[in-house]
């Protein structure tokens, strides 16, 4: 009886052989990109350290009294002052640096590419696979690569955290686009606005909770990706947890997932409270200094009227 079997396909050797060419043709680009954002985020992570934790705790608890309220502020000091408690102020400083920069290297590249999306159905079904391909990838296969190309370190971590964290950014713009009503794309058309001025000044507004809660969850998934990361060298909580675990020390661990979820809970109530449209303090100290700007226009125009 003739075997059914059929010869496999060498997909994974094909990868491999990409990603090496990669290294051999590309590693001048790579080596170049490494070194800014190591760069970067030694620089970042040095500047806050050198802040004592103290005075950081306040001015994160203002920021975060600013766009959210007072409660939110106080119990995120309380929070940051417990991480502080814990000696693992330093590796929280690292873990937030390593999820500011890599979540913001995601939404420079997500969200451009959303509102691309909404303008070709091209771009859009090319998208869609590869969005579904990056989701559903465990986050582990991306430290092979990351690691080949940019050795060991905080790069690769970062390299991996921006891969996981795209799809939500890209996904939600292209949705809070697209479910603009109609009507009102078309009002601003007859009023004779162009595509950008259609885009910035209807779409992206009326978009905005939605691609707030991209840069929600591309938070969340940056800060999910921290202890994988911990794998192939970032620094940070992550590292902590990876180290407990090979020890089996309960305490420390318990510490160190405490501390992730404080830095997890102070991230999403800033990120989820900006573009909900809420009354916040800034909010507030910004409509009192348009009123202001207003209200002195008003008397220079009346005494330029007085005295002509």
């Amino acid at each position: 009886m003739p075997s059914l079997e059929l010869p496999k396909l060498p997909l994974g050797d094909a990868i491999e052989w990409f990603v090496r060419w990669l290294i051999k043709n590309l590693s001048v680009i790579f080596d170049f990109v490494s070194d800014v954002l190591s760069a970067v985020s030694g620089a970042l992570s040095d500047g806050l350290l050198w802040v004592h934790p103290v005075i950081l705790i306040i001015i994160f608890s203002i920021i975060i009294w600013l766009i959210t309220n007072k409660l939110t502020a106080i119990l995120s000091a309380i929070g940051l002052a417990l991480v502080w408690n814990m000696g693992l102020w330093p590796e929280l400083v690292d873990t937030l640096v390593l999820v500011v920069v890599g979540v913001a290297i995601a939404l420079v590249i997500g969200i451009p590419t959303g509102i691309l999306m909404t303008r070709s159905r091209k771009l859009e079904g090319f998208m869609r696979p590869i969005l579904d391909f990056m989701q559903t990838m465990p986050p582990f296969v991306y430290l092979i690569p990351a690691a080949m190309l940019f050795g060991i370190g905080v790069v690769p971590g970062l390299f991996a955290t921006v891969i996981f964290a795209i799809p939500p950014p890209v996904r939600l713009t292209y949705l809070g686009i697209t479910q603009v009503p109609l009507e009102m794309k078309e009002m601003s058309i007859a009023f004779g606005a162009n595509d950008r001025q259609v885009l910035r000044k209807v779409e992206l507004p009326l978009a905005l909770p939605s691609i707030m809660a991209g840069v929600n969850q591309c938070i969340m998934l940056g800060i999910s990706m921290v202890v994988i990361a911990s794998m192939i060298g970032a620094r940070g909580l992550g590292e902590v947890v990876l180290y407990s675990l090979s020890r089996l020390d309960l305490s420390l661990g318990f510490e160190s997932g405490l501390a992730i979820v404080i830095l997890a809970m102070v991230l999403d109530r800033m990120s989820r409270n900006v573009g909900s449209g809420k009354q916040t303090p800034l909010s507030r100290l910004i409509e009192k200094y348009n009123n202001y700007r207003k209200q002195k226009k008003e008397e220079n125009k009346e005494e330029i009227e007085q005295a002509a």
